[in-house]
């Protein structure tokens, strides 16, 4: 009995392809997903692949495995990304596993977009010395775990939309993300969205739909 039925028609119906979320899935679906995506010449981004199931899954056909975002592509003739003014931010060097996700997911949908990392507030000058750069932007994905101080003081500086990412990375109080979760819902700063706990994908199809033709 097959286990899934898969939404071949998505991105037609909302400009934006179903990805595959590997997590909870077993090998053997993944691999009958990605069979019967190359049997159609689809092409499908895969998120939260382990190590294992990677390694599993390398002698698939035309599949590209990227282990720093834990992400793969099965790339069946798409197109060369092109170069946005859009950019992802991260606060630290530990949240660079979700910024990249959000990376792919962007570069999967045809857009190549920059990640400027390290830029949260213990060191506030490595943000502000690109306040040029960032305010060009007309949308940020801001990436950051700890007190997720970075969200609002990106709201307050910069004139393009800002999506949070809050991410698990923090210890104590911090644990999990929560409290960058509340930062980010909580903030004052206007202009500041928000989406789950290491939710890069999430924030690369909300950054996608603003630019979509027709929604903005």
């Amino acid at each position: 009995m097959q286990e899934f039925e898969f939404d071949w028609q998505r991105q037609q119906r909302t400009g934006i392809a179903e990805a595959v979320l590997c997590e909870g899935k077993t090998v053997d679906q993944i691999k009958s997903i990605l069979s019967q995506a190359n049997d159609r010449k689809v092409s499908l981004l895969l998120t939260r692949l382990s190590t294992e199931v990677m390694q599993a899954c390398s002698g698939v056909d035309n599949l590209e495995c990227d282990n720093q975002s834990a992400t793969a592509v099965l790339n069946n003739g798409l197109i060369a990304p092109v170069a946005s003014d859009c950019l992802i931010v991260t606060a630290g060097s530990s949240d660079m596993r979700v910024a990249c996700e959000a990376q792919q997911t962007l570069r999967f949908n045809g857009l190549e977009v920059p990640v400027i990392a390290d830029c949260g507030v213990a060191g506030l000058w490595r943000l502000t010395e690109k306040r040029e750069q960032l305010n060009a932007a007309p949308v940020i994905i801001a990436v950051a775990g700890m007190e997720g101080a970075l969200f609002p003081v990106l709201g307050g500086l910069v004139k393009g939309l800002v999506i949070a990412v809050p991410t698990s990375n923090g210890y104590g109080v911090a644990t999990g993300g929560k409290t960058a979760l509340g930062s980010a819902l909580a903030t004052c700063s206007p202009g500041v969205v928000t989406v789950n706990i290491d939710n890069g994908f999430g924030a690369a199809c909300a950054l996608l739909k603003v630019l979509l033709p027709g929604t903005g």
